[in-house]
């Protein structure tokens, strides 16, 4: 098993990438940089979008178009256009003002269900109140956008791991700062979560003692195992779905932010990582922090889902 670094600019901040089946290509969000990436490893070829506020997450959507979380809603981007044209963006439905305040909040990691439905989580900065929240998209036909937004969860800083059970009866959610990842049980019919529960709690860290990390994006296999990035613990933990760790897999960079399984058998992991806000010596090294990664592993991930809807019937 060996890391490759992969062939592809740093990203400031890394975060939500996924293996689109169809188009064989690696698709990521650079938070900090504005800019939703894809990468096709066959050609070689690497493609990038601007988008007006940062990008937390994304997800395929039909027709060769993503759907994106931004800093105020949820937007659906035309990949066939260039993020010059003002028609490659469309809002699918903006986030109650009243809730999530756009002065400190912000949507962040997520992912779509096996039902079609997208769900982000938001971050609040400054960390004054645990205000971050978790979010639904889903189809509504008596919406002029054909999409509704639900509020799920909150009495969160900094949401991620945001990952589905292969059973679809449990959701992972992960608060970052406080080094803990919960569960819900979860009805992928209506769409409810109940029963949030701590899963697994991560030491915090103390000055002069070793530090393994923080639980930051990840992604599930098809035995239930949730790989989790570890931010500042410079690994990924595959941990088994009673919460064990099963495998550490050292990465070169510090902060390593999100996973996602793809290549042709699904069985490639991809690593993205952070260099914004990263010591110099740590973003001019030989392998910078920022770089994506690939490792092949035993077992084969969840292939992503699609957002379903209005958007899926146009092409």
């Amino acid at each position: 098993m060996s890391l490759q670094t992969l062939p592809l600019p740093p990203s400031e901040l890394g975060e939500s990438p996924f293996w689109h089946p169809t188009e064989k290509s690696l698709y990521w969000c650079d938070i900090q940089g504005q800019a939703v990436h894809a990468w096709h490893p066959e050609s070689g070829r690497h493609r990038q979008w601007r988008v007006p506020t940062e990008p937390g997450c994304c997800a395929p959507a039909a027709g060769g178009r993503l759907v994106i979380g931004l800093r105020n809603g949820f937007y659906l981007l035309d990949t066939a256009k260039d993020s010059a044209d003002p028609t490659a963006l469309t809002c699918l439905a903006l986030l109650p003002p009243d809730q999530h305040d756009t002065a400190v909040l912000r949507l962040n990691d997520g992912r779509c269900d096996t039902a079609g439905r997208f769900w982000a989580g938001s971050v609040i900065t400054p960390r004054t109140a645990p205000n971050a929240a978790l979010w639904c998209l889903q189809a509504d036909t008596a919406s002029a956008t054909g999409y509704r937004v639900r509020h799920m969860a909150g009495d969160n800083f900094t949401a991620n791991g945001l990952a589905f059970s292969p059973d679809n009866r449990t959701m992972y959610w992960s608060n970052t700062p406080e080094h803990r990842i919960d569960q819900f049980d979860f009805d992928v019919t209506t769409g409810a979560i109940t029963n949030r529960r701590p899963w697994v709690q991560f030491d915090r860290k103390v000055e002069g003692q070793p530090y393994g990390g923080r639980p930051d994006g990840a992604a599930v296999d098809v035995e239930g195992n949730y790989w989790v990035a570890m931010y500042e613990g410079a690994c990924v933990l595959q941990l088994s779905p009673a919460g064990e760790v099963l495998q550490r897999i050292a990465v070169p960079v510090q902060c390593p932010t999100m996973v996602c399984f793809g290549g042709e058998d699904l069985r490639t992991l991809f690593i993205t990582s952070a260099r914004a806000g990263r010591p110099v010596e740590e973003q001019e090294a030989e392998v910078p922090a920022g770089a994506l990664f690939s490792v092949r592993v035993e077992l084969a991930g969840l292939p992503v889902n699609f957002l379903q809807g209005q958007s899926t019937s146009a092409a």
